[in-house]
């Protein structure tokens, strides 16, 4: 073949992998719809066909956040991917938000969808709002895996939850101000809600009847201790913590991260074996 053709054959499959990887995940009006829920619309979309999977993104981005693994996942499985309140194209309703609120709301989408067995797979915020649905809100689920996720709000390192409380005044002051040239109220709710949240006892995880897979990575914001309390607290339950790896890894490295996923997903919960006797 001489330099020419391959060069034709080279920018033909560029262009074919682009166009593969080009929907557009959280604004695709062709698969896009939306269920009133509490009171608020929440946006959702699904790709695929399978066992369901109900992905919940963190605290600052949406369904998009999820791209690299709704391709990967919605290749097997039925992906299902939310909006939570105020994110996305979800509205954000008149109450304080909080973690324990948005995990009402997905366990009525679920419900609302006739979704039976699902896996729930949450990063950051995600993961917090899977930990409450597994203890409020069991109905339906099959297992969690829950990334980066904290049941207090002292299990992030001191750096983080100063940023989190300087944004939060920042979006406070502004709001005091009348600025207009961002949605500040959402800011402000959005950090209040890190700040002071979640309160999730080593009780409450002790009624977690499900699998859970624990991930995080060993340069996160949540302090490797706390991520090892939750996982110790929880009676089926396996734990993952990847060397170098920071918050953002679904995002940043989702081969390897959507690989530890899949990989316990599709096995049976292998948590049988003698520990912390």
């Amino acid at each position: 073949m001489n330099r020419f053709l391959l060069l034709v054959v080279l920018m033909a499959c560029s262009i074919a992998g682009f166009s593969q990887n080009a929907i557009p995940y959280g604004s695709n009006k062709e698969v896009g719809k939306y269920l009133k829920i509490n009171g608020v619309n929440l946006y959702y979309e699904v790709y695929g066909t399978g066992a369901p999977i109900l992905l919940i993104h963190g605290n600052s981005t949406g369904i998009k956040g999820w791209t690299p693994q709704i391709t990967h996942f919605s290749k097997k499985y039925q992906v299902i991917a939310v909006d939570c309140r105020g994110r996305g194209n979800s509205e954000l309703g008149t109450d304080s938000l909080t973690y324990l609120q948005q995990a009402n709301d997905l366990s009525v989408l679920i419900r609302e969808l006739k979704l039976k067995d699902v896996t729930v797979i949450g990063k950051s915020d995600g993961g917090i709002i899977g930990l409450l649905m597994a203890i409020h809100y069991p109905e339906n689920l099959k297992q969690l895996v829950s990334h980066s996720a904290n049941a207090e709000p002292d299990g992030l390192y001191v750096q983080s939850a100063k940023e989190i409380h300087d944004k939060r005044v920042e979006a406070e002051t502004m709001l005091a101000k009348g600025d207009t040239t961002k949605n500040w109220k959402l800011e402000q709710q959005k950090n209040r809600m890190m700040e002071f949240q979640p309160h999730i006892s080593a009780e409450d995880l002790k009624k977690i009847a499900i699998p859970v897979l624990i991930t995080s990575g060993d340069r996160d914001v949540i302090r490797e201790e706390h991520t090892f309390w939750i996982y110790i607290n929880l009676r089926f339950a396996n734990l993952n913590i990847s060397p170098g790896e920071v918050h953002r890894m679904p995002t940043l490295n989702p081969e390897l991260f959507n690989a530890i996923v899949e990989n316990w997903i599709s096995q049976p919960f292998k948590g049988d074996a003698v520990r912390f006797k």
